[in-house]
């Protein structure tokens, strides 16, 4: 049996399914990491620090299945498309962890998210237009950027907030993961300008997402 092939208009319909169901659709996956430790009773400060920081993490995987889409549409090899796409698969856990653990924590998720989603749809697919090579450099920018973000939101977190910093962690190591792969597949590193103008528009969102 042949493998089917799937058309500019297949994938423009995929992509607003996964739109929809990533706006709207609670998203389901493997169980949250956990730490080996017991957890420890949080204060109301802590608590409300820690949904805010996921209720950032959260947006930001919007904005990751947003862009991981839009450089999927427009990917010039179905192979370097496939990647993007199972990348974008991979890091869905990220999304249904967050707002799983949001909702313990009793906060809520960011009303922008589809101001994020739209936006970061957009960057993506104009970074596959410019070529694959582009689009992987863009990913592994974006990833490193990530993990650095990560990094300050676990120096920012209560260290008795042992679930949240568990999911924290293995984000982190997917990030990386996810960043060496584009370098692997051809990524090329982009202009510090560009570098620069990512990382202004990733303190906007995480700003935006902290508090709305």
């Amino acid at each position: 049996m042949e493998a089917r092939t799937y058309h500019f208009l297949d994938r423009l319909i995929g992509g607003i399914d996964r739109t929809i169901k990533t706006l709207t659709v609670p998203p389901k996956a493997s169980p949250a990491p956990v730490s080996d430790a017991s957890d420890a009773p949080l204060t109301p400060a802590e608590r409300a620090e820690s949904a805010r920081l996921m209720r950032v993490n959260h947006a930001g995987e919007v904005a990751a299945q947003a862009l991981y889409q839009g450089q999927a549409l427009t990917a010039r090899s179905e192979t370097i498309r496939t990647a993007l796409q199972q990348s974008a698969d991979e890091e869905h856990a990220h999304l249904a962890w967050c707002e799983e653990r949001i909702r313990e924590l009793g906060g809520t998720v960011s009303f922008l998210n589809p101001v994020w989603y739209f936006g970061s749809f957009a960057i993506g697919a104009l970074a596959g237009l410019f070529g694959d090579g582009v689009s992987l450099g863009f990913v592994a920018e974006t990833e490193a950027q990530v993990e650095s973000h990560l990094t300050g939101h676990l120096g920012r977190m209560s260290v008795h907030d042992l679930k949240s910093r568990a999911i924290l962690e293995q984000m982190k190591q997917d990030e990386i993961r996810h960043g060496a792969k584009a370098i692997g597949l051809g990524g090329r590193p982009l202009p510090a300008p560009v570098a620069a103008a990512m990382r202004a528009t990733s303190k906007l969102m995480t700003r935006g997402s902290y508090w709305l």
